[in-house]
């Protein structure tokens, strides 16, 4: 077991935050050894502020500027700020590190313009050391992948997408 305080052990986390936080970084992670084994890993990260705030505080800037707001106004109405919202999409089902590939240099499970079948692999989720595969939620063509190889991923976040 342990022979640090516990108390010593949320000190020191709650000062990676404080770092986090003063350094505008979205991810730490550090591993403070004890003894020979006894370690403790933390990773501390926050969500980066949401991409929706941003069009809203440009607003009253684009009222005031009125010739430039018909410009951007359609390009926003034709494609849709959020890929995982696109007809098709595919999204994670959880956070973990995304893997096109079933091995380091193997052939990709799927590529862009490739049919997939219902239920087929067409990527693997690691979390907590598990390697869930990720099936196709229907029969299509894969028409753009998001992700690399390695990729970190978040739930929701738009891997692929197959229509």
């Amino acid at each position: 077991m342990t022979k640090h305080s516990h108390d010593a052990d949320v000190a020191f986390i709650q000062a990676l935050a404080e770092l986090l936080r003063e350094n505008d970084l979205t991810e730490l992670q550090v591993k403070r050894e004890y003894a020979e084994d006894d370690s403790l890993d933390v990773r501390v990260s926050r969500a980066a502020p949401a991409p929706v705030a941003a069009p809203a505080a440009a607003a009253p800037v684009a009222v005031a500027a009125p010739a430039a707001a018909p410009a951007a106004a359609p390009a926003a109405a034709e494609t849709p700020e959020d890929p995982a919202q696109l007809p098709g999409a595919v999204t994670s089902p959880m956070v973990g590190t995304a893997y096109l590939q079933p091995e380091p240099g193997a052939k990709s499970f799927v590529a862009v313009g490739d049919k997939v079948a219902e239920g087929q692999t067409i990527l693997i989720v690691e979390a907590m050391k598990t390697m869930n595969h990720i099936p196709a939620p229907h029969a299509g063509t894969v028409k753009r992948i998001f992700i690399e190889d390695g990729t970190p991923v978040e739930f929701g976040a738009p891997l692929m997408i197959i229509e």
